[in-house]
């Protein structure tokens, strides 16, 4: 009798932690939250955190409390892998990552193959911002669906701006050296080339993603080259550190950029004095006046000591996941998935938005948005006085660029 009633009381704990967890829809998120990306991992991790307390005061998904799990990847894929297995063990059944396609294509492959060995106890994953397009093309999966652009989606809609500004000749082409950088200054020549034949290309430049310090040899070499506009998928402290070298050595160029507006980009036009020659790709901005962007906005401003949201594409990301499961009426990833496909939705900053069900990108309107002064009123960056206006809007069905996605469903 008192073995059993000593099993027993063993039991109670591990019964309560199981309930719990029952309780608790538990997001993994996987990014950087030390090293040359815990800049940008950092504020991504604030944006989710925000994003479950805004979910839970609306009483959670299916009555069940969104708990956000940090998992660092330190930006490597190797390690993604490891806290991906940890996550899993934890009874994490969704991750989320941003940061790195090289540390995407890592954690689709992973999640692919653990599903394929697990059967009921898949795990999704939701990328919401790693654009190469090889994850929505040749190397899809089920399990995963990206709410940003891929990386071509966004340079055709570069190279069609830019391609109306006469005064651009001569473009310098600088990027990370790994496969989102890769897939940039590709679709960079070859859109430009087919747009802006009397373009000149005077410079084609890669370097290690996040190791360089100083900048200032490849400034160097930039100015050397004539060049007046130089186009970067530089993200993170790789384009804060880039800027920061043109602010010393003085070169006045324009910048077609994806990340600008990450941590540490502003502060560093600004530095530059480089007013209204910074241009971004973006699927939203503070200043746009569509949707509850702007009430969204100044309720993360108070917050986090006016952080600006540079993720709205992660707001959508975890509205439609509770939109999913409550149209599943479940929280299995299988059951999720399916009524993610195919899903239209109203996006933060205004508009109409789909997930293609072929190849699990999310479509959405896009802006070309130029960085500098600003009308009174209105939200800047970083208490840098400037901030994002819109130059251009790019249509959802605009934005829709075909797939070779031959996707195979549980």
């Amino acid at each position: 009798m008192n073995r059993l009633v000593m099993i027993a009381a063993l039991a109670l704990p591990m019964l309560g932690t199981a309930a719990m967890a029952q309780e608790t829809v538990k997001i993994g998120y996987i990014d950087p939250l030390s090293g040359g990306g815990a800049s940008v991992g950092e504020v991504g991790l604030k944006t989710f955190q925000f994003l479950a307390e805004e979910q839970n005061a609306k009483g959670g998904i299916l009555g069940k409390k969104v708990e956000i799990v940090p998992l660092d990847n330190k930006t490597n894929p190797q390690e993604s892998l490891i806290q991906a297995q940890k996550a899993i063990d934890a009874g994490v059944r969704y991750v989320t990552q941003g940061n790195g396609s090289s540390v995407a294509g890592a954690l689709s492959d992973f999640i692919t193959k653990y599903n394929e060995r697990n059967p009921g106890k898949e795990v999704l994953y939701f990328n919401y911002a790693a654009v190469d397009p090889v994850l929505t093309n040749e190397k899809c999966s089920f399990w995963h669906f990206r709410w940003d652009a891929n990386s071509d989606i966004k340079m055709e809609a570069l190279t069609n701006y830019m391609k109306t500004v006469p005064a651009i000749k001569k473009v310098y082409l600088i990027n990370q050296d790994y496969s989102f950088g890769q897939s940039v200054r590709t679709q960079a020549r070859a859109m430009l080339g087919a747009k802006r034949p009397d373009i000149q290309i005077v410079g084609d430049e890669l370097h290690p993603l996040l190791k360089i310090s100083d900048f200032a040899p490849y400034i160097a070499k930039i100015k050397a080259s004539g060049a007046d506009t130089v186009v970067t998928g530089n993200w993170g402290q790789d384009f804060a550190l880039l800027l920061k070298a043109a602010a010393d050595s003085g070169l006045k160029v324009n910048w077609y950029t994806y990340y600008a507006g990450g941590t540490g980009g502003p502060t560093a036009i600004k530095q530059a004095g480089l007013n209204d020659q910074v241009y971004g790709i973006v699927e939203g901005i503070p200043n746009l006046k569509g949707g509850d962007g702007q009430a969204f906005e100044k309720a993360f401003r108070a917050k986090y000591d006016g952080q600006t949201n540079v993720y709205p594409r992660a707001v959508n990301e975890m509205r439609m996941f509770a939109a999913a499961a409550e149209k599943a009426k479940s929280l299995e990833p299988v059951k999720v998935a399916q009524a993610l496909e195919g899903m239209d939705f109203e996006v933060l900053n205004g508009g109409k938005a789909t997930m293609r069900k072929d190849d699990h990108q999310f479509f959405q309107p896009m802006y070309i948005a130029q960085f500098g002064e600003l009308k009174a009123g209105e939200f800047d960056e970083e208490k840098t006085g400037w901030g994002w206006k819109t130059v251009a809007t790019i249509d959802t069905a605009q934005t829709m660029l075909p797939t070779t996605c031959k996707m195979e469903r549980p």
